[in-house]
Protein backbone atom coordinates (compact mmCIF):
# COMPACT_ATOMS: atom_id res chain seq x y z
CA UNK A 1 0.00 0.00 0.00
CA UNK A 2 0.96 3.86 -0.30
CA UNK A 3 -0.30 7.34 -1.20
CA UNK A 4 -0.34 10.23 0.25
CA UNK A 5 -0.88 10.86 4.42
CA UNK A 6 -4.01 12.64 5.97
CA UNK A 7 -3.92 15.39 7.92
CA UNK A 8 -4.04 13.60 11.63
CA UNK A 9 -7.59 14.44 13.25
CA UNK A 10 -9.07 15.99 10.43
CA UNK A 11 -11.75 14.79 7.85
CA UNK A 12 -12.60 11.29 8.68
CA UNK A 13 -10.59 11.09 11.66
CA UNK A 14 -12.14 13.97 13.13
CA UNK A 15 -15.47 12.13 13.06
CA UNK A 16 -14.66 9.62 14.41
CA UNK A 17 -12.83 11.22 17.35
CA UNK A 18 -16.41 13.10 17.92
CA UNK A 19 -18.22 10.16 18.02
CA UNK A 20 -15.52 8.70 20.67
CA UNK A 21 -15.97 11.74 22.82
CA UNK A 22 -19.96 11.32 22.61
CA UNK A 23 -19.30 7.69 23.77
CA UNK A 24 -17.42 9.50 26.78
CA UNK A 25 -20.27 12.18 27.73
CA UNK A 26 -22.49 9.31 28.15
CA UNK A 27 -24.91 10.31 31.09
CA UNK A 28 -25.29 6.61 32.12
CA UNK A 29 -21.91 5.83 32.32
CA UNK A 30 -21.57 9.15 34.66
CA UNK A 31 -24.00 7.54 36.98
CA UNK A 32 -22.77 4.12 36.90
CA UNK A 33 -18.58 5.81 37.98
CA UNK A 34 -20.88 8.13 40.74
CA UNK A 35 -23.13 5.05 42.11
CA UNK A 36 -19.87 3.09 42.62
CA UNK A 37 -17.83 6.21 44.16
CA UNK A 38 -20.98 6.64 46.33
CA UNK A 39 -20.74 2.93 47.66
CA UNK A 40 -17.02 3.13 48.43
CA UNK A 41 -14.88 2.62 45.18
CA UNK A 42 -12.36 5.15 44.82
CA UNK A 43 -12.33 7.45 41.55
CA UNK A 44 -9.89 4.86 39.09
CA UNK A 45 -11.83 1.50 40.45
CA UNK A 46 -15.06 3.48 39.81
CA UNK A 47 -14.76 3.98 36.31
CA UNK A 48 -12.69 1.07 35.55
CA UNK A 49 -15.94 -0.99 36.74
CA UNK A 50 -18.05 1.74 34.84
CA UNK A 51 -16.47 1.30 31.82
CA UNK A 52 -16.18 -2.48 32.06
CA UNK A 53 -19.88 -2.56 32.71
CA UNK A 54 -20.75 -0.98 29.44
CA UNK A 55 -18.41 -2.41 27.22
CA UNK A 56 -19.98 -5.80 27.84
CA UNK A 57 -23.13 -4.36 26.96
CA UNK A 58 -21.90 -3.83 23.57
CA UNK A 59 -19.60 -6.56 23.31
CA UNK A 60 -23.14 -8.73 23.29
CA UNK A 61 -25.11 -6.63 21.02
CA UNK A 62 -22.17 -8.27 18.30
CA UNK A 63 -21.40 -7.01 14.88
CA UNK A 64 -21.08 -3.10 14.47
CA UNK A 65 -21.42 -2.08 18.00
CA UNK A 66 -19.08 -4.86 19.41
CA UNK A 67 -16.17 -3.51 17.29
CA UNK A 68 -16.93 -0.34 19.56
CA UNK A 69 -16.55 -2.03 22.65
CA UNK A 70 -12.59 -1.54 21.69
CA UNK A 71 -13.04 1.99 21.79
CA UNK A 72 -14.61 2.10 25.21
CA UNK A 73 -10.96 0.50 26.50
CA UNK A 74 -8.98 3.03 24.98
CA UNK A 75 -12.00 5.82 26.92
CA UNK A 76 -11.36 3.46 30.00
CA UNK A 77 -7.33 3.94 30.10
CA UNK A 78 -7.12 7.19 29.15
CA UNK A 79 -10.19 7.96 32.24
CA UNK A 80 -8.31 6.04 35.00
CA UNK A 81 -4.90 7.42 34.29
CA UNK A 82 -6.17 10.99 34.13
CA UNK A 83 -7.92 9.80 38.03
CA UNK A 84 -4.06 8.36 39.21
CA UNK A 85 -2.73 11.32 37.40
CA UNK A 86 -0.55 9.29 35.27
CA UNK A 87 0.22 9.74 31.43
CA UNK A 88 -2.03 9.19 29.20
CA UNK A 89 -1.41 5.60 27.34
CA UNK A 90 0.82 6.43 24.13
CA UNK A 91 2.53 4.53 21.44
CA UNK A 92 6.14 4.11 21.14
CA UNK A 93 8.73 6.52 19.93
CA UNK A 94 11.92 3.91 18.82
CA UNK A 95 13.39 7.48 16.99
CA UNK A 96 13.41 5.55 13.50
CA UNK A 97 10.77 4.56 11.06
CA UNK A 98 8.88 0.91 12.49
CA UNK A 99 6.15 -1.09 11.47
CA UNK A 100 3.35 -1.02 14.57
CA UNK A 101 2.12 -4.09 15.88
CA UNK A 102 -0.69 -4.33 18.54
CA UNK A 103 -3.29 -6.18 19.61
CA UNK A 104 -5.31 -3.51 18.99
CA UNK A 105 -5.36 0.26 18.23
CA UNK A 106 -7.36 2.92 19.40
CA UNK A 107 -8.94 5.79 16.87
CA UNK A 108 -6.98 8.25 19.05
CA UNK A 109 -3.82 6.81 18.83
CA UNK A 110 -4.38 5.64 15.25
CA UNK A 111 -5.37 9.90 14.43
CA UNK A 112 -2.27 10.59 16.02
CA UNK A 113 0.34 8.58 14.30
CA UNK A 114 3.42 10.08 13.61
CA UNK A 115 5.39 9.63 9.98
CA UNK A 116 7.81 7.19 11.73
CA UNK A 117 5.21 4.49 11.47
CA UNK A 118 5.43 2.65 8.04
CA UNK A 119 2.67 0.16 8.50
CA UNK A 120 -0.04 -1.40 11.08
CA UNK A 121 -0.61 -4.94 12.15
CA UNK A 122 -3.15 -5.51 14.58
CA UNK A 123 -4.48 -8.98 16.02
CA UNK A 124 -7.43 -8.04 16.12
CA UNK A 125 -10.00 -5.56 14.67
CA UNK A 126 -12.50 -5.93 11.75
CA UNK A 127 -12.27 -4.82 8.15
CA UNK A 128 -14.74 -1.33 9.12
CA UNK A 129 -12.94 -0.95 12.99
CA UNK A 130 -12.29 2.49 12.70
CA UNK A 131 -7.96 1.21 13.02
CA UNK A 132 -8.92 -0.08 10.01
CA UNK A 133 -11.00 3.07 8.23
CA UNK A 134 -8.29 5.72 9.99
CA UNK A 135 -5.22 3.68 8.20
CA UNK A 136 -7.00 3.67 4.78
CA UNK A 137 -7.32 7.49 5.19
CA UNK A 138 -4.15 8.09 5.93
CA UNK A 139 -2.63 5.38 3.15
CA UNK A 140 -0.93 3.30 5.69
CA UNK A 141 -0.36 -0.18 4.62
CA UNK A 142 -2.59 -2.02 7.14
CA UNK A 143 -3.53 -5.20 8.15
CA UNK A 144 -6.19 -6.39 10.88
CA UNK A 145 -6.96 -9.56 12.72
CA UNK A 146 -4.12 -11.14 12.11
CA UNK A 147 -4.19 -13.90 14.82
CA UNK A 148 -0.80 -14.87 16.35
CA UNK A 149 1.29 -11.80 15.37
CA UNK A 150 2.02 -10.41 19.23
CA UNK A 151 4.02 -13.47 19.58
CA UNK A 152 6.68 -12.29 17.20
CA UNK A 153 9.76 -10.78 18.74
CA UNK A 154 9.92 -6.72 18.98
CA UNK A 155 12.69 -5.78 16.85
CA UNK A 156 11.75 -8.43 14.51
CA UNK A 157 11.85 -7.39 10.63
CA UNK A 158 8.45 -7.94 8.54
CA UNK A 159 6.88 -6.61 4.97
CA UNK A 160 3.21 -6.11 5.45
CA UNK A 161 1.20 -5.75 2.49
CA UNK A 162 -1.92 -4.10 2.44
CA UNK A 163 -3.26 -4.83 -0.77
CA UNK A 164 -3.39 -8.72 -0.04
CA UNK A 165 -3.17 -8.56 3.60
CA UNK A 166 0.14 -10.79 4.05
CA UNK A 167 2.93 -10.20 6.58
CA UNK A 168 6.04 -11.66 5.69
CA UNK A 169 8.74 -12.68 8.10
CA UNK A 170 12.23 -13.46 7.93
CA UNK A 171 13.03 -10.88 5.72
CA UNK A 172 17.03 -10.62 5.21
CA UNK A 173 18.06 -6.50 5.28
CA UNK A 174 18.71 -6.98 0.94
CA UNK A 175 14.72 -8.14 0.41
CA UNK A 176 13.76 -5.63 3.24
CA UNK A 177 15.65 -3.16 1.25
CA UNK A 178 14.13 -4.18 -2.00
CA UNK A 179 10.44 -3.55 -0.56
CA UNK A 180 11.46 -0.08 1.07
CA UNK A 181 12.73 0.78 -2.54
CA UNK A 182 10.17 -0.54 -4.72
CA UNK A 183 7.37 1.42 -2.30
CA UNK A 184 9.32 4.68 -2.88
CA UNK A 185 8.71 3.85 -6.43
CA UNK A 186 5.47 3.29 -6.72
CA UNK A 187 4.54 6.48 -4.30
CA UNK A 188 6.35 8.36 -6.38
CA UNK A 189 4.34 6.96 -9.71
CA UNK A 190 1.40 7.66 -8.47
CA UNK A 191 2.27 10.98 -7.16
CA UNK A 192 2.90 11.98 -10.74
CA UNK A 193 -0.57 10.29 -11.98
CA UNK A 194 -3.47 12.62 -12.71
CA UNK A 195 -6.22 13.35 -15.21
CA UNK A 196 -9.94 11.80 -15.78
CA UNK A 197 -10.10 7.87 -15.49
CA UNK A 198 -9.53 6.17 -18.84
CA UNK A 199 -8.43 2.98 -19.80
CA UNK A 200 -5.79 2.50 -22.23
CA UNK A 201 -8.25 2.73 -25.37
CA UNK A 202 -9.52 5.85 -23.95
CA UNK A 203 -12.87 4.86 -22.55
CA UNK A 204 -14.19 6.72 -19.51
CA UNK A 205 -14.38 5.85 -16.04
CA UNK A 206 -15.43 8.87 -13.57
CA UNK A 207 -12.86 8.74 -10.17
CA UNK A 208 -14.81 10.45 -7.71
CA UNK A 209 -14.19 10.73 -3.61
CA UNK A 210 -15.81 9.04 -0.66
CA UNK A 211 -16.13 12.46 1.68
CA UNK A 212 -18.14 12.87 5.09
CA UNK A 213 -17.87 16.34 4.78
CA UNK A 214 -15.79 19.00 3.25
CA UNK A 215 -12.96 18.93 5.12
CA UNK A 216 -12.32 15.51 3.15
CA UNK A 217 -12.45 17.10 -0.32
CA UNK A 218 -8.90 16.43 -1.53
CA UNK A 219 -8.24 17.62 -5.59
CA UNK A 220 -7.06 14.79 -8.42
CA UNK A 221 -10.58 13.70 -8.31
CA UNK A 222 -13.81 14.30 -11.10
CA UNK A 223 -16.20 14.74 -8.41
CA UNK A 224 -18.15 13.67 -5.39
CA UNK A 225 -19.44 10.23 -5.78
CA UNK A 226 -20.36 9.76 -1.86
CA UNK A 227 -21.08 12.77 -0.13
CA UNK A 228 -21.69 10.81 3.52
CA UNK A 229 -24.47 13.25 5.38
CA UNK A 230 -24.70 11.44 8.19
CA UNK A 231 -20.97 11.96 9.62
CA UNK A 232 -21.97 15.77 10.07
CA UNK A 233 -24.64 14.85 12.51
CA UNK A 234 -23.01 11.85 14.81
CA UNK A 235 -22.44 13.98 17.36
CA UNK A 236 -26.05 15.48 17.64
CA UNK A 237 -28.63 14.88 20.39
CA UNK A 238 -30.75 17.71 19.15
CA UNK A 239 -31.84 16.89 15.42
CA UNK A 240 -29.53 19.66 13.28
CA UNK A 241 -31.64 22.57 12.02
CA UNK A 242 -32.40 24.24 8.38
CA UNK A 243 -30.22 26.93 8.34
CA UNK A 244 -27.21 24.56 9.59
CA UNK A 245 -27.72 21.51 6.82
CA UNK A 246 -27.84 23.93 4.39
CA UNK A 247 -24.49 25.43 5.45
CA UNK A 248 -22.95 22.36 5.31
CA UNK A 249 -24.22 21.47 1.98
CA UNK A 250 -22.96 25.13 0.60
CA UNK A 251 -19.54 24.00 1.18
CA UNK A 252 -19.39 21.02 -0.40
CA UNK A 253 -21.32 22.13 -3.00
CA UNK A 254 -18.72 25.03 -3.44
CA UNK A 255 -15.64 23.53 -3.83
CA UNK A 256 -17.14 20.70 -5.87
CA UNK A 257 -18.13 20.55 -9.39
CA UNK A 258 -20.09 17.63 -8.89
CA UNK A 259 -22.04 16.01 -6.09
CA UNK A 260 -23.96 13.06 -5.65
CA UNK A 261 -25.43 13.53 -1.56
CA UNK A 262 -26.81 10.33 -0.07
CA UNK A 263 -29.11 11.30 2.01
CA UNK A 264 -28.74 10.32 5.97
CA UNK A 265 -28.04 6.44 6.06
CA UNK A 266 -28.97 5.84 9.80
CA UNK A 267 -29.90 2.91 11.62
CA UNK A 268 -29.23 1.15 15.24
CA UNK A 269 -25.90 -0.07 13.66
CA UNK A 270 -24.99 3.74 12.49
CA UNK A 271 -26.88 5.37 15.55
CA UNK A 272 -27.70 9.24 15.37
CA UNK A 273 -28.89 9.96 18.47
CA UNK A 274 -31.10 13.29 17.37
CA UNK A 275 -33.31 10.19 16.01
CA UNK A 276 -34.64 8.28 18.87
CA UNK A 277 -34.79 5.61 16.77
CA UNK A 278 -35.78 2.14 19.18
CA UNK A 279 -33.26 -0.33 19.53
CA UNK A 280 -33.67 -3.94 17.35
CA UNK A 281 -32.71 -7.17 18.16
CA UNK A 282 -30.92 -7.25 14.47
CA UNK A 283 -30.23 -4.14 13.62
CA UNK A 284 -28.95 -5.35 9.71
CA UNK A 285 -32.09 -6.26 8.91
CA UNK A 286 -33.92 -3.36 10.17
CA UNK A 287 -35.05 -0.09 10.17
CA UNK A 288 -31.77 1.71 8.33
CA UNK A 289 -31.11 3.89 5.45
CA UNK A 290 -34.13 5.04 3.41
CA UNK A 291 -36.35 3.02 5.76
CA UNK A 292 -36.33 5.07 8.67
CA UNK A 293 -38.72 7.02 6.68
CA UNK A 294 -41.21 4.80 7.54
CA UNK A 295 -41.16 6.02 11.27
CA UNK A 296 -40.16 9.67 11.13
CA UNK A 297 -40.64 11.00 7.18
CA UNK A 298 -40.11 14.72 8.51
CA UNK A 299 -36.48 13.74 8.60
CA UNK A 300 -35.67 13.33 5.27
CA UNK A 301 -38.40 16.06 3.95
CA UNK A 302 -35.79 18.75 5.74
CA UNK A 303 -33.08 17.33 4.37
CA UNK A 304 -34.14 17.17 0.68
CA UNK A 305 -35.40 21.29 1.40
CA UNK A 306 -32.12 21.66 2.58
CA UNK A 307 -30.26 19.95 -0.43
CA UNK A 308 -32.61 22.42 -2.83
CA UNK A 309 -31.82 25.27 -1.00
CA UNK A 310 -28.08 24.59 -0.82
CA UNK A 311 -28.30 24.31 -4.92
CA UNK A 312 -29.91 26.78 -5.87
CA UNK A 313 -27.61 29.25 -3.37
CA UNK A 314 -24.29 27.87 -5.34
CA UNK A 315 -26.10 27.64 -8.79
CA UNK A 316 -25.01 23.49 -8.61
CA UNK A 317 -26.74 20.61 -9.96
CA UNK A 318 -27.27 18.85 -7.23
CA UNK A 319 -27.49 14.67 -7.60
CA UNK A 320 -29.48 13.16 -4.43
CA UNK A 321 -29.05 9.19 -4.02
CA UNK A 322 -31.39 7.53 -0.95
CA UNK A 323 -29.48 4.04 0.48
CA UNK A 324 -30.95 1.23 1.24
CA UNK A 325 -33.63 1.03 -1.19
CA UNK A 326 -35.28 -2.36 -1.59
CA UNK A 327 -38.57 -1.60 -4.06
CA UNK A 328 -39.25 0.22 -6.94
CA UNK A 329 -41.82 1.77 -4.95
CA UNK A 330 -39.57 3.23 -2.13
CA UNK A 331 -37.46 4.26 -5.08
CA UNK A 332 -40.29 6.06 -7.47
CA UNK A 333 -41.38 7.64 -3.82
CA UNK A 334 -37.70 8.92 -3.29
CA UNK A 335 -37.67 10.16 -7.13
CA UNK A 336 -41.01 12.44 -6.68
CA UNK A 337 -40.29 14.18 -3.32
CA UNK A 338 -36.78 14.69 -4.42
CA UNK A 339 -37.90 16.51 -7.86
CA UNK A 340 -40.53 18.39 -6.03
CA UNK A 341 -37.70 20.16 -4.49
CA UNK A 342 -36.19 20.83 -8.05
CA UNK A 343 -33.40 18.30 -7.31
CA UNK A 344 -31.67 18.15 -10.78
CA UNK A 345 -30.59 14.13 -10.29
CA UNK A 346 -32.26 11.33 -8.11
CA UNK A 347 -30.27 8.24 -7.69
CA UNK A 348 -30.87 5.04 -5.56
CA UNK A 349 -28.23 2.93 -4.38
CA UNK A 350 -28.06 -0.88 -4.54
CA UNK A 351 -27.30 -2.51 -1.37
CA UNK A 352 -30.06 -4.88 -1.21
CA UNK A 353 -29.56 -7.95 -3.89
CA UNK A 354 -33.63 -7.10 -4.43
CA UNK A 355 -32.51 -3.61 -5.89
CA UNK A 356 -30.28 -5.13 -8.13
CA UNK A 357 -32.50 -7.99 -9.34
CA UNK A 358 -34.84 -4.91 -10.26
CA UNK A 359 -32.20 -2.78 -11.76
CA UNK A 360 -34.21 -2.05 -14.73
CA UNK A 361 -37.39 -0.92 -13.39
CA UNK A 362 -35.33 1.16 -10.54
CA UNK A 363 -34.00 2.72 -13.94
CA UNK A 364 -37.48 3.90 -15.02
CA UNK A 365 -37.97 5.65 -11.98
CA UNK A 366 -34.68 7.15 -10.86
CA UNK A 367 -31.80 8.93 -12.94
CA UNK A 368 -28.90 6.81 -12.07
CA UNK A 369 -27.36 3.98 -9.57
CA UNK A 370 -25.23 3.79 -6.96
CA UNK A 371 -23.70 0.00 -5.82
CA UNK A 372 -22.65 -0.06 -2.33
CA UNK A 373 -20.79 -2.97 -2.77
CA UNK A 374 -19.56 -3.50 1.33
CA UNK A 375 -23.44 -3.95 1.99
CA UNK A 376 -24.61 -5.60 -0.85
CA UNK A 377 -21.94 -8.08 -0.14
CA UNK A 378 -23.59 -8.78 3.34
CA UNK A 379 -26.44 -9.76 2.28
CA UNK A 380 -25.72 -11.37 -0.59
CA UNK A 381 -24.05 -13.65 1.65
CA UNK A 382 -25.81 -13.59 4.66
CA UNK A 383 -22.19 -12.37 6.08
CA UNK A 384 -21.99 -10.00 8.91
CA UNK A 385 -19.71 -7.54 7.10
CA UNK A 386 -17.98 -7.22 9.91
CA UNK A 387 -17.00 -11.03 10.77
CA UNK A 388 -13.54 -11.12 10.27
CA UNK A 389 -14.03 -15.04 10.33
CA UNK A 390 -16.23 -14.56 6.93
CA UNK A 391 -13.75 -12.34 5.03
CA UNK A 392 -13.65 -15.09 2.33
CA UNK A 393 -17.30 -14.32 1.66
CA UNK A 394 -17.36 -10.43 1.61
CA UNK A 395 -14.45 -10.32 -0.73
CA UNK A 396 -15.85 -8.24 -3.78
CA UNK A 397 -14.08 -10.87 -6.02
CA UNK A 398 -17.26 -13.64 -5.22
CA UNK A 399 -18.92 -13.98 -7.96
CA UNK A 400 -22.17 -13.79 -7.26
CA UNK A 401 -21.41 -10.42 -6.32
CA UNK A 402 -19.69 -9.42 -9.63
CA UNK A 403 -22.88 -10.60 -11.27
CA UNK A 404 -25.22 -8.45 -9.62
CA UNK A 405 -22.77 -6.02 -10.30
CA UNK A 406 -23.02 -6.85 -14.14
CA UNK A 407 -26.87 -6.64 -13.64
CA UNK A 408 -27.06 -3.22 -12.47
CA UNK A 409 -24.39 -1.89 -15.05
CA UNK A 410 -26.46 -3.76 -17.98
CA UNK A 411 -29.45 -2.03 -16.91
CA UNK A 412 -27.71 1.26 -16.76
CA UNK A 413 -26.36 0.72 -20.56
CA UNK A 414 -29.68 0.22 -21.84
CA UNK A 415 -31.70 2.54 -20.26
CA UNK A 416 -28.50 5.25 -21.03
CA UNK A 417 -27.93 5.93 -17.27
CA UNK A 418 -24.89 6.53 -15.28
CA UNK A 419 -24.30 3.17 -12.59
CA UNK A 420 -21.50 3.74 -10.27
CA UNK A 421 -19.69 2.03 -7.62
CA UNK A 422 -19.14 3.75 -3.83
CA UNK A 423 -18.56 0.77 -1.92
CA UNK A 424 -14.35 -0.41 -0.94
CA UNK A 425 -14.33 -2.46 -4.04
CA UNK A 426 -14.41 0.99 -6.42
CA UNK A 427 -10.59 1.75 -4.51
CA UNK A 428 -9.01 -1.27 -4.98
CA UNK A 429 -7.08 -1.19 -7.86
CA UNK A 430 -6.98 -4.98 -8.53
CA UNK A 431 -10.59 -4.67 -8.88
CA UNK A 432 -11.34 -1.38 -10.53
CA UNK A 433 -10.47 -3.08 -14.07
CA UNK A 434 -13.25 -6.01 -13.15
CA UNK A 435 -15.81 -3.39 -12.58
CA UNK A 436 -15.14 -0.86 -15.47
CA UNK A 437 -15.44 -4.54 -17.93
CA UNK A 438 -18.29 -5.24 -16.21
CA UNK A 439 -20.37 -1.53 -17.11
CA UNK A 440 -19.60 0.35 -13.92
CA UNK A 441 -19.38 4.28 -15.51
CA UNK A 442 -17.82 5.97 -12.07
CA UNK A 443 -15.70 4.70 -9.34
CA UNK A 444 -15.58 6.26 -5.94
CA UNK A 445 -13.40 6.26 -3.15
CA UNK A 446 -11.40 7.27 -0.52
CA UNK A 447 -8.99 10.02 -2.11
CA UNK A 448 -5.97 8.59 -1.03
CA UNK A 449 -6.95 5.70 -3.55
CA UNK A 450 -7.78 7.59 -6.73
CA UNK A 451 -3.67 7.64 -7.87
CA UNK A 452 -3.53 3.74 -8.19
CA UNK A 453 -6.78 3.28 -9.31
CA UNK A 454 -6.62 5.55 -12.28
CA UNK A 455 -3.41 4.26 -13.24
CA UNK A 456 -4.26 0.73 -13.01
CA UNK A 457 -7.36 1.48 -15.52
CA UNK A 458 -4.82 3.08 -17.82
CA UNK A 459 -2.50 0.08 -18.25
CA UNK A 460 -5.62 -1.67 -20.02
CA UNK A 461 -8.10 -1.54 -23.06
CA UNK A 462 -11.68 -1.95 -22.25
CA UNK A 463 -11.76 -5.60 -24.18
CA UNK A 464 -8.97 -6.62 -22.01
CA UNK A 465 -10.92 -5.40 -18.39
CA UNK A 466 -14.20 -7.33 -19.96
CA UNK A 467 -12.18 -10.06 -20.48
CA UNK A 468 -10.81 -10.27 -16.87
CA UNK A 469 -14.39 -9.21 -15.70
CA UNK A 470 -15.90 -12.02 -17.59
CA UNK A 471 -13.05 -14.73 -16.11
CA UNK A 472 -13.91 -13.62 -12.88
CA UNK A 473 -17.92 -14.06 -13.12
CA UNK A 474 -17.18 -17.44 -14.51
Amino acid sequence: GGGEAGVAGGGEAAEILEALAMMAEDPMLLEEAERRARDGADAAHALDAAFAQHRDALAELGGYLAERAADLDDLKHRAVAFALGLPMPGLPAPGHPYVLVAEDLSPADTAGLGPDVLALVTERGGPTSHTAILARGRGLPAVVACAGVMDLPDGTVIGVDGGTGEITTGLTEERAAEIVAGDRAERARLAASSGPGRTADGHPVKLLLNIGSAKDLRPGAEGVGLFRTEFLFLDRTGAPSFEEQVAAYTEVFEQAETVIVRTLDAGTDKPLPFLGLPEEPNPALGVRGLRVDRILPGVLDAQLDAIAEAARATGTQAWVMAPMVTTVAEASGFARRARERGIAKVGAMVEVPAAALRAGALLREVDFLSIGTNDLAQYTFAADRQHSALADLLDPRQPALLQLIGMCARAGREAGKPVGVCGEAAGDPLLAPLLAGLGVTSLSMAPVCVPAVREALAGLTLEECRRRAEAAVG
